[in-house]
């Protein structure tokens, strides 16, 4: 289990790095990014989350249960909702404000703007930090499958992958509201430590929660898909050219699903 610690969170920091490499362009652009870059970066997101939660988190959890004699669609369509419902709760407590948004969701609060817009995306990175530590521990559970942790290493990187523009949309919004660069590349960078606190944090409970290994991974599913529909898909779409963002969401459907079924 020592090595799936190292793995997840060599897994979750490479996915933090990204996040911090794409908050690194406030450094290069001085105007925020363009609308319809942000629609394909959103819709390229939403790709990938939908690609990883089948691929990597609900195929993964009915193919365990069918090992271990069970029905195979109950811990699926369970933890699916479990996740979906966990994610609507924190949307509703959690205060956030949205990309391009001018109300601010969730309780009532007196955060700056800034504070709101960074809560937002750490909100839906907690699914994704704990997809890639319940892929490690998986793997490390069955060491005489090295394909788990080829399937691991995958999603670690597309999740990585579209990291990137997400530390962009944050960072450069916040050099928009007036904050320094520096400020604004911590912050956006800090965005995505939750994803390493997640992914090590489920890492380290993973032995205690064996039996229910397939119910946690359903749950990540559940999670990030609620975020793909509540979040990405709506501001992919907003606007004209809507259909970059449909674009965005064809090719990181398809370079996530290349990446798993290649290397997993």
């Amino acid at each position: 289990m020592n090595q799936a610690i190292l793995w997840a969170a060599a897994g979750t920091g490479f996915t933090f790095l990204m996040t911090a490499l794409g908050a690194s362009v406030v450094f290069i652009f001085r105007k925020e990014m363009g609308k319809n870059i942000q629609r394909a970066f959103l819709g390229f997101a939403a790709g990938v989350m939908i690609a990883a939660s089948v691929w990597s988190l609900l195929i993964p959890a009915i193919d365990q249960t069918m090992e271990n004699g069970g029905i195979a669609w109950v811990p699926a369509a369970g933890g699916f909702l479990l996740g979906a419902f966990f994610l609507m709760g924190l949307d509703f407590v959690m205060p956030h404000l949205h990309l391009g948004e001018k109300q601010a969701e969730g309780m009532p609060s007196s955060f700056r703007r800034t504070t709101l817009l960074i809560l937002a995306v750490t909100l839906h990175n907690i699914p994704e930090g704990m997809a890639v530590g319940l892929a490690f521990a998986m793997a490390a559970q069955h060491l005489e499958d090295s394909s788990l942790y080829a399937a691991a290493f995958a999603l670690a990187i597309g999740i990585g992958i579209q990291n990137f523009p997400e530390g962009a949309a944050i960072s450069l919004p916040l050099r928009q509201e007036g904050m320094s660069r520096f400020k604004a590349f911590a912050l956006g960078s800090l965005s995505g430590i939750v994803e390493l606190v997640f992914g090590v944090g489920i890492t380290l409970i993973a032995s205690f929660i064996t039996p229910f290994m397939p119910w946690f991974l359903a749950f990540a599913a559940g999670a990030m898909l609620y975020v793909v529909v509540e979040e990405l898909i709506p501001e992919a779409n907003q606007g004209e050219h809507s259909n970059l963002g449909t674009v965005g969401v064809m090719l990181g459907f398809l370079i996530m699903m290349i990446l798993d079924v290649a290397l997993g």
